[in-house]
């Protein structure tokens, strides 16, 4: 292992050998078409007249190209580097073509009728070598690594850090559930994965989210060390009157300096890719915190290392075209077929799809690539995917696993990267929660939950965050990676009552004219059917709210739970979602922001299937199956971390502490809360896997 990181592998060479004489090859027939069709293009004949004459100065030339392209590329690189990416695709074409022509006067077997001639050509070389390029790139993961690493490796010459230990990558597969993962690593889906696992080197165990199961809060306790505050992906704001989403670089800067005063698991010489939040790091490449008035396709995005490269773009494109192309098609065979729980996957969730799948991991394992070549301490990306396509497919149909599958290969590659690199480097790979499946609230009762607090409120008027199409966090972020605000649409009308939001299958009503949080008695007072209509609901398996007194209560339609000392009327609310709940329970209703009323949907543990308040098959965001149970799978040179792990804030501890030790032994202390299982009753994660 040590000699692959002083130098390049065979394969590698092999790699490179073979794409530099494929584009020679390309060039060459290209300047022999150009001579056959443009009138003002000529290439002389060496050693013959005839047309072999002809071919062996299109290979001359073509030789003479490649080598300039290989000697001074690396400096035209790092001079166009200061350009918006608006103009860098441009400028990387004028510098090809300038190659080209200086390659002509070194070489004289061409000539030219004009400068117009000259622009055309050079046009016509730059665009057949980058979709040459791109074309080889987009086939073949090791063509692929091997480019990126090479260029990555010239830009960090003078400026990689001294490395002092072996440095941490980890790898977060957005929304994968343990179980999920443990399924396809058996099945063949992430042999990656398996292969980590099967050879020792790597252990796999469970860990347990926070009541509120999504990204925004697992990655603010991962990445900033406090979830707080967070009940839900997006909640009513009484203090600033605002729906707050994060999806909105706004919400999310904000969550960050609420935190401040603990340091990011990247601050220093961290780099964050892909995330909602920046975790400290100053580097920092598609994490909406740091989107804000970002440029459509922006440099303040991150997309001006990746896309300088004519061959990365042609890449993506490619790619990003069979995406759509692929979702379409798998979209029409689940109408066929009358696959159900279903949704709709219209409007632009083909393109969301497509750029969660493709533009996202692209751009994302690229910065990633470059971040071990340039020797950082720690990297932190989220490859968002796999739970884009679960939501609107399912969390194990075939297409969901075909994109899982592709993510294992990107996992392979960032591995063998890491495998070679001149400062060694650990993986760890985790997830920020798992996801749930069932038929949707609407689909099961024909109505929204909005419409049904509108039914109950006597005519009151009822907001909502804007529906839109392909929506999801998917849509949020893509929407802001290319500066669109994903913010809700319009601000709250001066008659709104109550603000009805979801996130998965939790749901929350906020009353903005009821001063501070409305307690149960108020409630009632106001809209006499509204609780009594949620708790008797049979998609609802409990609500939260305050009492007078200044306690708190769960209620469900056979019972109820007093939060202060967990005494039980009747039967638990909570008892189907597993034992632990309550406290979960207890720390958000301690949150200074928790809604009026808190709403968490019916679990089936028959079915293991939950009904999602927005129009998702596969969902999460509260309490009920497996999207409360991810995974993290580490290197075992680090110390085994005690189970079971409950709560973000324990996986910020520990990355953490992996992170300061760089003989990579770590003692961690306990960094868990209670036991908590998985919504069946049997208790998870108290052993190794």
């Amino acid at each position: 292992m040590a000699s692959g990181r002083r130098t390049v592998s065979i394969g590698s060479i092999v790699v490179l050998a073979w794409e530099y004489w494929v584009l020679t090859a390309a060039c060459a027939v290209a300047l022999i078409v150009a001579d056959l069709v443009m009138p003002g293009f000529h290439l002389d004949r060496i050693g013959s007249s005839t047309f072999l004459g002809l071919v062996a100065s299109g290979v001359v030339l073509s030789i003479v190209f490649g080598a300039l392209n290989a000697i001074l590329w690396p400096l035209l690189l790092r001079a166009m580097m200061w350009a918006g990416p608006a103009l860098l695709f441009v400028f990387v074409f004028v510098a090809s073509g300038l190659m080209m022509l200086l390659s002509v006067v070194l070489v004289p077997v061409a000539h030219f009728d004009g400068p117009v001639d000259a622009t055309t050509l050079a046009l016509v070389l730059s665009l057949t070598t980058s979709v040459i390029s791109g074309a080889m790139a987009a086939r073949r993961d090791t063509t692929y690594r091997t480019m990126v690493v090479r260029r990555h490796r010239v830009r960090a010459r003078t400026t990689r850090p001294s490395a002092t230990g072996p440095g941490l990558v980890c790898i977060q597969l957005d929304g994968l559930g343990h179980d999920v993962l443990r399924r396809a690593m058996s099945s063949g889906v992430t042999p990656t994965l398996a292969r980590l696992v099967a050879s020792g080197s790597h252990s796999l165990v469970p860990w347990h989210t926070d009541w509120s199961s999504q990204t925004g809060s697992s990655q603010l306790g991962i990445l900033h060390g406090s979830n707080r505050d967070v009940p839900a992906f997006r909640w009513y704001d009484k203090t600033t009157s605002r729906i707050a989403v994060f999806s909105d670089p706004a919400s999310n800067l904000e969550r960050e300096r609420e935190r401040s005063d603990i340091p990011g698991l990247l601050a220093g010489d961290g780099a964050s890719r892909g995330n909602l939040f920046s975790g400290g790091a100053e580097d920092n490449v598609l994490v909406v915190s740091r989107m804000k008035g970002a440029r459509l396709g922006g440099g303040g995005s991150g997309y001006s290392g990746y896309f300088i490269d004519p061959a990365n773009a042609v890449r993506t494109a490619i790619r990003l075209f069979a995406e759509v192309c692929r979702e379409l098609g798998q979209a029409w065979s689940a109408r066929r077929h009358d696959i159900v729980p279903r949704v709709s996957r219209g409007g632009i969730y083909p393109l969301v799809r497509a750029f969660t799948t493709v533009v996202e991991t692209d751009v994302v394992v690229a910065a990633v690539i470059g971040d071990m070549v340039r020797g950082r301490t720690i990297v932190y990306a989220d490859l968002v995917g796999y739970d884009e396509v679960s939501h609107h497919s399912g969390i194990e149909r075939p297409e969901t696993l075909a994109v899982l599958r592709k993510l294992d290969a990107e996992l392979a590659m960032i591995h063998a990267v890491a495998e070679s690199s001149d400062r060694p480097y650990r993986l760890v790979v985790l997830s920020d929660h798992g996801q749930s499946q069932g038929a949707t609230f609407s689909q099961r009762y024909g109505e929204s939950l909005k419409s049904l607090v509108l039914r109950q409120c006597d005519g009151a008027s009822v907001a909502e965050e804007p529906a839109r199409a392909g929506g999801g966090e998917g849509a949020g972020y893509a929407a802001a990676s290319v500066g669109l605000s994903p913010a809700p649409d319009r601000a709250l009308r001066d008659n709104d009552d109550a603000v009805v939001l979801a996130s998965g299958n939790v749901g929350s009503v906020s009353f903005p004219h009821i001063e501070g949080r409305a307690t149960k008695e108020t409630i009632e007072e106001k809209y006499p059917r509204l609780l009594q209509a949620l708790i008797d609901h049979p998609g609802i398996g409990f609500v939260l709210v305050a009492r007078g007194d200044g306690g708190s209560i769960v209620l469900s339609g056979s019972g109820s739970v007093e939060l202060a000392t967990g005494v039980v009327s009747g039967t638990d609310p909570l008892q189907a979602f597993g034992s632990g709940v309550l406290d979960m329970v207890r720390r958000t209703d301690s949150f200074g922001n928790v809604p009026d009323i808190m709403i968490n949907g019916t679990y089936w543990a028959e079915t293991d299937e939950i009904a999602a308040f927005e129009e998702q098959v596969g969902s999460h965001g509260g309490l009920g199956g497996q999207q409360t149970t991810p995974f993290l799978l580490f290197p075992t040179a680090f110390d085994f971390p005690p189970l079971p792990l409950h709560g973000a804030e324990s996986i910020h501890r520990i990355l953490s502490s992996w992170r300061d030790r760089a003989d990579g032994s770590p003692a961690i202390s306990d960094v868990s809360g209670g036991v908590v299982d998985n919504g069946a009753g049997s208790a998870i994660g108290t052993t190794r896997d």
